[in-house]
């Protein structure tokens, strides 16, 4: 073959390879073609009835960049498309979907400053429940801990969980042991799903933990203003 055959077999495979992306990348972003998947349907189902039902799967699940790109969707996404065709998917109640907070913080920066304005400032809904926690001193926590936690730590459930006994959003992890009325997740025993929602703020406030000489108490007005705790949180 001709170094000209083999330019031109070069450019056709190029532009061959540029053209189906052209074509595949916009058609898998479209969060219809992660439904199309019978694992990830649930997710889907529970994503069109969140507060994020405008935002797509891979702005949240891809982070940006082309590292971000290549291993969040190239990579990732070709072992999940071949691991449902050819292997053994995981059960939708045991999924185990990361999300980088970086990714979070790109849309919600001002909760670094959730403490550090008046009530009267805060942003709904949290001036509703009368946060006043530290976004910023739980961030920097987590990153000494350096356990890879982040903004899904306490807010993992808030696309693909339900709002719990009546709330009208889908509340951070957190209120569950320390609120009377009886609940129950939906997801099967032993899932990770179920062991996720039944997971609270108790694992690091547990009046025995510390953080920087400081022990973690269980006290609700540490995070919440306590006329605003009876009427939004149950207690």
């Amino acid at each position: 073959m001709s170094w000209t055959s083999r330019a031109t077999l070069a450019l056709v495979i190029v532009a061959g390879a540029l053209a189906l992306g052209a074509v595949a990348i916009p058609l898998t972003n479209h969060p219809a073609f992660c439904a199309s998947c019978h694992t990830i349907k649930p997710s889907y189902d529970s994503w069109v009835k969140s507060s994020h039902k405008n935002v797509t799967c891979v702005a949240c699940h891809v982070r940006p960049g082309i590292e971000g790109w290549l291993q969040d969707k190239a990579w990732a996404g070709t072992k999940d498309v071949a691991i449902y065709l050819f292997g053994t998917p995981t059960d939708p109640h045991n999924l185990k979907a990361q999300v980088d907070s970086q990714v979070c913080l790109g849309c919600h920066q001002h909760v670094l400053r959730t403490s550090e304005v008046a009530p009267r400032d805060l942003p709904v809904p949290v001036k509703d429940v009368g946060l006043v926690m530290s976004h910023r001193k739980h961030m920097e926590a987590f990153g000494v801990r350096g356990q890879k936690e982040g903004c899904t730590t306490c807010h993992s459930g808030v696309v693909h969980d339900q709002p719990i006994k009546g709330y009208p959003i889908v509340l951070p992890r957190g209120h569950v042991s320390t609120d009377n009325k009886p609940w129950h997740p939906e997801y099967p025993e032993g899932s990770y799903l179920r062991t996720r929602a039944l997971n609270d703020c108790f694992r690091c406030h547990d009046g025995k933990a510390q953080h920087e000489g400081r022990i973690l108490d269980r006290k609700c007005e540490t995070c919440h203003l306590p006329d605003k705790i009876k009427d939004f949180l149950s207690f």
